[in-house]
């Protein structure tokens, strides 16, 4: 019998299958092994997400029920009497005497500091990505790249030594003064030892420049070369180029960039803390006021909430946690659905990245 004819009588799957159907039967042994550790590791993310949300929502639950919509509406953040006075009852939970806990104070300054950073950072990144991807001869790229990865690495606590000892006292003495003399409606005020939002942002904004810039460097160098070859060749200069064809080839990328930025500036902790003058209950009338953040106020609340002998203090912070964590996924699937958005559409070039 010839090999033919053996390939013949071998039984395959049987005709009436789908074409799912019949690449699951083709699968062997080590296949099934892989897709199905594959699959858990596609899931694992999600569980995570769900178990960490389930978790914050279980202890800031207490909270939640005593403090109701006021937790949204109370301008303080207090702990109230540790150590005496009668307890506060409220939908049948107890709290320390004079307490108030309210996010008010803490969601402002995470909305403000973070929006001022990528404002700040996202031109900077995008311009020093198109100068590393374009302008640079080759042999200095990675050079200076490295600069970038790391910049990204240098740990949270170290940015915020350098701002209190350095970048804010050195910008109060120059830059935020000659700002403060514009007399511009919360831009003046006095930039004291150079602690408060405005050196918060700003060194925020140093944290955040190399995730977007890294990122957006590399959608750059995906950028097909006769595309840009071909903007060349109708007449247009190397930056009409870059702002009619490379990034807009690349725009919904450098918006997803921008949205990891955001979830880094959002949920910064030490930094914060050290230069934003570690003001718990003051709303910034001005950009050189102290104030706070979720994620700084947190830490900096805990050691005391660990003393509330009612335990309502560390479940409002659980709360502000939960909050916290809300606002991080609230933007990223508002990035999300703008990335798609701005994902439909004519560019001179096709739909990009």
């Amino acid at each position: 019998m010839t090999a033919t004819a053996e390939r013949a009588t071998v039984p395959g799957p049987p005709s009436g299958l789908s074409a799912r159907a019949r690449r699951r039967s083709e699968l062997t042994g080590r296949d099934v092994t892989v897709s199905a550790v594959l699959a858990v590791a596609a899931f694992v993310p999600a569980a995570a997400l769900v178990w960490l949300t389930y978790e914050m929502a279980k202890q800031a639950y207490p909270a939640i029920v005593f403090n109701g919509w006021r937790f949204f509406t109370t301008k303080t953040f207090t702990l109230g009497n540790l150590y005496g006075g009668t307890p506060i009852v409220h939908h049948g939970y107890q709290a320390a005497h004079g307490a108030q806990y309210g996010v008010l104070p803490f969601l402002f300054g995470t909305v403000v500091s973070s929006a001022i950073a990528v404002v700040v950072a996202v031109p900077l990144s995008v311009g020093g990505a198109l100068f590393l991807a374009d302008r640079v001869p080759a042999r200095l790229q990675g050079a200076l790249g490295t600069f970038l990865e790391v910049l990204a690495g240098i740990p949270s606590v170290v940015f915020g030594l350098w701002g209190v000892f350095t970048f804010g006292p050195l910008m109060s003495r120059t830059g935020f003064k000659w700002l403060a003399a514009l007399h511009i409606p919360w831009l003046s005020g006095s930039p004291g030892a150079g602690q408060g939002l405005l050196t918060a942002s700003l060194v925020l904004a140093v944290m955040i420049i190399p995730i977007i810039a890294s990122t957006t460097r590399e959608l750059f160098r995906s950028v097909p070369p006769l595309t840009k070859e071909g903007a060349v060749a109708l007449g247009l200069t190397p930056s009409e180029t870059a702002r009619h064809v490379t990034i807009p080839f690349v725009r919904t990328g450098i918006l997803a960039a921008t949205i990891l930025g955001l979830g880094r500036a959002l949920g910064e902790t030490i930094a914060v803390l050290i230069i934003s003058g570690n003001a718990l209950n003051i709303y910034p009338h001005s950009i050189f006021d102290p104030f706070s953040t979720m994620a700084a106020g947190i830490a900096a609340i805990l050691d005391g909430a660990l003393t509330d002998s009612t335990g309502m203090a560390l479940h409002a912070l659980g709360e502000v946690g939960l909050v916290l964590l809300l606002v991080t996924l609230l933007a990223n699937l508002g990035g999300r659905f703008l990335t798609r958005r701005f994902s439909v559409g004519g560019l001179p070039v096709g739909r990009g990245i």
